[in-house]
C-alpha cells in the first residue's frame, strides 16, 4: 500500500525476518497481544470475526495501541505482571508485521491514537535499502475504543490455526486449578499440550493431560523464545510435577490410578512414572472412595483377602511394588492412612469381637487340658514378661491375608495370648498353638519372619530336650540349661 500524503512514516527498521514463521505464527502474536492487553487493562473479551468484506479482524477493548508500541523494547509493564501475560519483548508484533508483508497479506491498525497502515519504502536519506514502515494518520475516531487489527488477503486456515495455538479457544476442560497453573482433559484425537499463560508451547505425545503453567519459573522463561514453540520438557517439568502434587480432585486421581495399572503391561502414562506423583494419586483416591492398594504379586498371594474386600465395596487397585513402598505409613489428604493390604488387614482385624470362655465353663476334658498351660510354658523358660494373660475365645477372627480363622493370636497391645477353644481338644493341639504365641510374644515378629523362625527352632530345642530329661545324662542337661539361660536373658533384654 502506498503512504497517505498526509501521513506520516514511521520505519520499522525490519529487512530479514524469522523465515519459519507463517501467516499462523504472525496472527498468533496478534491474537498475544489483545489477550495480554485484556489481562492487563481488565476489559472485555477480545474478538475475533470475519468483517463483511471477507477480512479478520482482531479487536481488544483495552486502551489503544499507539505508534509508540512499534519499537522493539522490553515491556516493563509486562514483565510486572508475568504471570498475566503471554508477550514481554516487543518483538512479536514486528515480526507479525513483516510475515505478513512477506506473504502480502494487507494490515491496518485502528486505535483512538490513529490509524496504521504498512507499506515497504526506502529509508530516509538511503534510497537503496527498503524498510517497512508504517504509516500513521489521524484517528477516524478519537472516541474508538481499544484496538482493531484488520487482516485483508489471509487464509481463513491460518487465523483458525492461529486460534489454535491459545487454551482460550482450544475447548480443552479444566479438571482442576492449582497455584501454579490447571490440569486440563486433552481433547479426544490430539495430543496433550503444555501451555504458559494460555499459549501452547508444546506438545507431549505420552501425557495423561494438558497443562496450563501460569506461575512461570525463571527457566521456563528464558525457554519462551521468540517462535515459542519447541520448548523442551526440562524447563516445565517441575511445574507440571507441582501441579499433580497440589492436585485433590477425585478426577485427576481417578485417570492416574488407570495409568497406574498399566505399569505392569509398560502402556502406562509419563506422569505415573514420577514416583511421587503416583503416591499423591493414591492419596487422593483414598480420600474420595473405598479403594485398596496392592501390587500384582499380592493379587496371586492373597486371593482370599482381595476377594472380601471386593465384597465389602472396595475398588482394587493394582499399583507398581514402588509404589506400594512408598505409599506404606502415608496419610492421605483427609488424614487417614492411605489402605494397602496391611492396612486392610488391621481394619478388618480391629471390627472383629471375641467370644470369650471363663474357665469355668469348659467341659471337663477342655478344663483339663488347659490346666497344661503354665507346665507348657515352662519347657521354653516360662512366659515373657509381656505376657499377662492367657485367654480361650469361642470365636477366633479370620487371617485377613489367608482367609481361614486363626488358632490363636498374640495381642501385643493387650498383652493377651487368645486360643480358639478348638485347640482344647487336646494337650498336643493346645501346646503346639500356645508356643507358637509365645514366640511371637518373645520375638516380636510376625509370621514368616526369619526371627520368629528362629525363636520356634529354640522353642523346639527346649521342649525336646526337657522331654528327653527322664532319660538325660548330665550333658544333655546343661545343653538345656544353657538354652534356657538365653533365652531369658534375651528376655531380659527385651523388656
Amino acid at each position: 500500500m502506498l503512504p497517505d500524503a498526509l501521513a506520516r512514516l514511521f520505519d520499522l527498521n525490519i529487512e530479514k525476518i524469522l523465515e519459519g514463521w507463517e501467516l499462523c505464527h504472525a496472527t498468533r502474536e496478534l491474537i498475544s497481544n489483545a489477550l495480554d492487553e485484556r489481562a492487563l487493562s481488565g476489559s472485555d473479551d477480545i474478538q475475533i470475526s470475519r468483517s463483511s468484506d471477507h477480512a479478520w479482524v482482531i479487536r481488544d477493548f483495552g486502551r489503544g495501541l499507539r505508534y509508540e508500541h512499534l519499537t522493539q523494547n522490553e515491556s516493563q509493564e509486562k514483565l510486572k505482571h508475568a504471570s498475566l501475560v503471554i508477550g514481554r519483548f516487543g518483538v512479536g508484533l514486528k515480526d507479525a508485521l513483516a510475515t505478513f508483508s512477506r506473504h502480502g497479506v494487507g494490515v491496518h491498525i485502528r486505535s483512538r491514537f490513529g490509524e496504521i497502515d504498512f507499506c515497504q519504502t526506502p529509508k530516509h536519506g538511503f534510497d537503496d535499502v527498503v524498510t517497512l514502515h508504517a504509516s500513521i494518520s489521524r484517528p477516524a475516531d478519537p472516541n474508538f475504543e481499544g484496538t482493531e487489527i484488520v487482516l485483508t488477503g489471509i487464509p481463513d486456515s491460518e487465523v483458525e490455526k492461529a486460534k489454535d495455538f491459545f487454551l482460550i479457544f482450544s475447548g480443552e476442560p479444566k479438571l482442576e486449578t492449582t497455584p501454579f497453573g490447571q490440569i486440563l482433559s486433552p481433547i479426544r484425537g490430539k495430543l496433550p499440550r503444555i501451555y504458559m499463560n494460555g499459549l501452547v508451547v508444546a506438545e507431549e505425545d505420552n501425557f495423561a493431560f494438558s497443562y496450563n503453567i501460569t506461575s512461570l519459573t525463571a527457566a521456563m522463561r528464558r525457554a519462551l523464545n521468540r517462535e515459542r514453540t519447541n520448548v523442551g520438557r526440562t524447563a516445565y517439568s517441575e511445574r507440571v510435577k507441582a501441579m499433580l502434587l497440589g492436585a485433590s480432585s477425585n478426577a485427576v486421581a481417578k485417570t492416574l490410578a488407570a495409568e497406574l495399572e498399566k505399569v505392569q503391561y509398560g502402556t502406562n502414562c509419563d506422569e505415573v512414572d514420577w514416583q511421587d506423583v503416583a503416591a499423591h494419586a493414591c492419596q487422593i483416591l483414598n480420600a474420595t472412595g473405598r479403594v485398596m492398594f496392592v501390587t500384582g504379586n499380592e493379587l496371586v498371594l492373597y486371593p482370599e483377602a482381595i476377594d472380601r474386600a471386593k465384597s465389602g465395596g472396595y475398588q482394587i487397585i493394582n499399583v507398581p511394588e514402588n509404589v506400594r513402598d512408598s505409599i506404606r505409613g502415608l496419610k492421605d489428604i483427609a488424614g487417614n492412612a492411605v489402605r494397602d493390604l496391611a492396612v486392610y488387614d488391621a481394619e478388618w482385624q480391629s471390627g472383629f469381637e471375641f467370644k470369650f470362655i471363663s474357665p469355668r465353663d469348659l467341659d471337663r476334658k477342655e478344663a483339663d487340658v488347659f490346666r497344661q498351660r503354665d507346665t507348657i510354658v515352662r519347657l521354653v523358660g516360662g512366659p515373657p514378661r509381656a505376657v499377662k494373660a492367657i485367654v480361650i475365645s469361642e470365636t477366633m477372627r479370620p487371617d485377613a491375608l489367608g482367609g481361614a480363622d486363626a488358632d490363636g493370636l498374640w495381642e501385643a497391645q493387650t498383652g493377651r495370648i487368645i486360643i480358639k477353644r478348638s485347640q482344647l481338644s487336646s494337650v498336643a493341639a493346645f501346646a503346639g498353638t500356645l508356643l507358637h504365641e509365645i514366640a511371637h510374644a518373645r520375638s516380636g515378629c510376625s509370621d514368616v519372619n526369619r526371627e520368629f523362625e528362629l525363636m520356634l527352632t529354640e522353642f523346639l530345642g527346649l521342649a525336646a530336650s526337657r522331654a528327653a530329661l527322664i532319660k538325660s545324662s548330665h550333658l544333655k542337661l546343661r545343653f538345656y540349661d544353657r538354652l534356657l539361660h538365653r533365652l531369658r536373658l534375651r528376655d531380659g533384654m527385651a523388656q
